[in-house]
């Protein structure tokens, strides 16, 4: 017990940075190690989605401009501890000590984590406290929990929605840890704080916390001493919300069900609104949340909907929308896998920095940056079955799920001032796109689906701009006449 108060003590002194409130400025790019790039760049697909591919720390060393290019700061990674045949994964792990070899060396590691700190991007690691890998009842290889005493007795979770069972049983049969024991509690935080300072981890992700007893969860979370970040698989309000009295960060499931509601099955948009009803009430702190459309457990968001204006719209929401937003690898490449595996497809092959979804999200987050929103409060402003807007600070959001032309007056808006112009920071061709607030109201139109991002320039501003556009488009209409004359 003293050595358990001791490890507690040392880790709140010794680790100071990456807190929970650092974090909220933060956005986290998921990676798949197995499945974002291999250490030579070769990119020949993949053959078997349900084994290893190739992918390493080095290739995401290597590549880390792909990453930092669209302006993320953070990096989620797949567990990295040494794992049975076939854990590609990162969640059936064999020994704890020891980096998976697929991946690399610990020095590999320690190198991929040092050339993202050299550019002040910080490292998330996915963590597994749960269980081990499905050996059944041979724990030998197992390391450090090497016998039958350091589990629960083998049951098969039959009722999803009993607790006892969460706690006790083996999910998907792997070997459930018990933490009641204090050898297995002692080893797995020891085990957290000592990787957490060996590796200068910035923050982890906690897997399948709601088969951890809540107690255990804080400890946890209390001896790494960097930001924890929870999956509580469950999108049902009452059950996720009291986790986060547990732990500072918790999976928005809630919300991602909400958003595929709304822009992939297009249902009425007052969803978006009923979800913040409760949000408003019953989460502890919702700039702790991490906000995602796609994840590696769930079909992606254009599996089933070839809608790509909606999934635009989605992940604008989530990246602008009040929590730590995070984005699976993938998604920059509009990828459309369904279930595991379906959803891991290695990233090689599409590493396009072209591509429109790559610059639809490097656009939003250059938006997000410099218009430093991460601390201000979202309020809604406007809500129907077909259009939602929504502020924080002097940015005004407004979506649509319909393609068909949505025209709205929000009136009696107490946010700007007679003659503010806002503008569209969104806009995707030369000309402006902005709007006069006349009569505390504001005139929005949106075309084929699309979203806008208004934020308020001054006069002077926009007559330069103005003045700007005019140039080209004079310069290019002189330029044209040349040609035509000349031919």
């Amino acid at each position: 017990m003293l050595k358990l108060i001791c490890i507690f003590t040392f880790a709140l002194v010794s680790i100071q940075s990456r807190s929970a409130e650092e974090w909220k400025s933060r956005l986290i790019y998921q990676v798949i190690t197995d499945r974002f790039a291999k250490t030579d760049n070769d990119i020949t697909p993949c053959d078997d989605l349900h084994d290893y591919c190739g992918g390493t720390f080095r290739g995401i060393v290597n590549n880390l401009d792909y990453i930092t290019g669209m302006g993320f700061n953070a990096i989620w990674i797949s567990p990295v501890v040494e794992n049975i045949n076939k854990g590609y994964h990162g969640y059936w792990a064999k020994n704890f000590y020891n980096i998976n070899p697929n991946f690399g060396t610990k020095q590999d590691f320690k190198d991929l984590i040092r050339a993202c700190h050299k550019r002040d991007v910080w490292i998330m690691i996915d963590v597994v406290a749960n269980h081990v890998g499905p050996v059944g009842d041979n724990f030998t290889d197992i390391v450090p929990f090497s016998n039958a005493s350091f589990y629960h007795s083998s049951c098969p979770i039959l009722d999803f929605s009993n607790e006892t069972q969460l706690l006790d049983c083996r999910l998907a049969d792997l070997p459930d840890l018990s933490q009641e024991n204090n050898a297995t509690k002692e080893l797995l935080l020891n085990w957290i704080h000592e990787f957490v300072q060996e590796y200068h981890i910035d923050g982890i992700r906690l897997d399948t916390a709601p088969y951890l007893p809540r107690k255990f969860l804080s400890e946890f979370a209390e001896t790494a001493g960097v930001f924890t970040i929870g999956e509580v698989f469950v999108g049902n309000f009452s059950y996720i919300a009291p986790y986060q009295e547990y732990l500072p960060g918790i999976l928005n499931y809630p919300l991602n069900d909400a958003l595929r509601d709304v822009f992939q099955k297009q249902n009425s948009m007052k969803q978006i609104q009923e979800y913040y009803q409760l949000a408003n009430h019953l989460w502890k702190d919702q700039t702790l949340l991490g906000v995602f459309i796609d994840n590696h457990d769930i079909p992606r968001f254009l599996n089933k909907t070839h809608n790509l204006t909606n999934f635009k719209a989605a992940i604008a929401f989530s990246i602008l929308s009040v929590g730590i937003p995070i984005v699976y690898q993938g998604d920059e490449q509009a990828f459309h896998g369904g279930e595991d595996p379906e959803n891991r497809e290695p990233l090689w092959t599409s590493m396009d920095v072209g591509s429109e979804m790559y610059e639809w999200i490097t656009d939003l987050i250059a938006i997000k940056s410099k218009t430093q929103i991460f601390s201000e409060n979202q309020t809604e402003i406007d809500c129907d079955d077909n259009f939602y807007a929504f502020s924080r600070g002097k940015l005004l959001a407004v979506f649509t799920n319909d393609l068909k032309t949505q025209t709205r007056i929000i009136e009696n808006q107490q946010l700007y001032s007679d003659g503010t112009i806002l503008c569209n920071l969104l806009k995707e061709g030369q000309e402006e796109d902005c709007v006069t607030v006349e009569k505390s109201s504001i005139n929005i139109t949106l075309r084929k689906g699309e979203t806008k991002i208004y934020y308020p320039v001054t006069s002077e501003e926009m007559n330069l701009s103005t003045l700007i556009y005019s140039g080209l488009f004079a310069i290019t209409l002189s330029f044209g006449l040349i040609l035509h004359f000349c031919l």
